[in-house]
């Protein structure tokens, strides 16, 4: 696809859409890349790698993700096609929440992010313990 041209329309249709592009403000893959790559879009997906959760035992492996938030974002994941949702016919019900074919396979690449990024925290920290010192203090004016 030229990438000077940008994506306005895609069809419902998925064997009539358009060449997906990110880059272009108009395609809809970037909402799904805000989505995916938002903070607690990352850690939900992170976490679901690990199997299926029920909502509060997600909420507590994603550490500081409101009720809302997690809500919004596992909503949002789900009508990407990354979630699945399961409501059991149980007393109470039973929801839990995992991943779908696709949301493996894009958890995937995103837990290989998490492990390089945790690895190279010590890199991390010492070049911002560099620059720290580099930089003049800011003045109160």
């Amino acid at each position: 696809m030229n990438r000077s041209t940008p994506t306005t329309a895609v069809s419902a249709d998925p064997a009539d859409a358009l060449a997906a592009d990110v880059f272009a403000r108009a395609c809809p893959s970037r909402r799904t890349m805000e989505t995916v790559t938002s903070k607690w879009g990352v850690l939900a997906l992170a976490a679901l790698t690990q199997g299926e959760y029920r909502f509060n035992a997600l909420r507590r492996r994603v550490d500081g993700v409101s009720e809302k938030m997690l809500s919004q974002t596992l909503q949002a994941l789900e009508r990407d096609g990354l979630v699945r949702r399961d409501v059991q016919a149980t007393i109470p019900p039973r929801v839990e929440y995992s991943l779908t074919p696709l949301g493996v396979r894009i958890a995937a690449k995103l837990r290989e992010l998490i492990e390089l990024i945790e690895s190279e925290m010590p890199a991390v920290i010492a070049a911002q313990t560099c620059y720290d010192r580099a930089k003049p203090p800011a003045s109160s004016a």
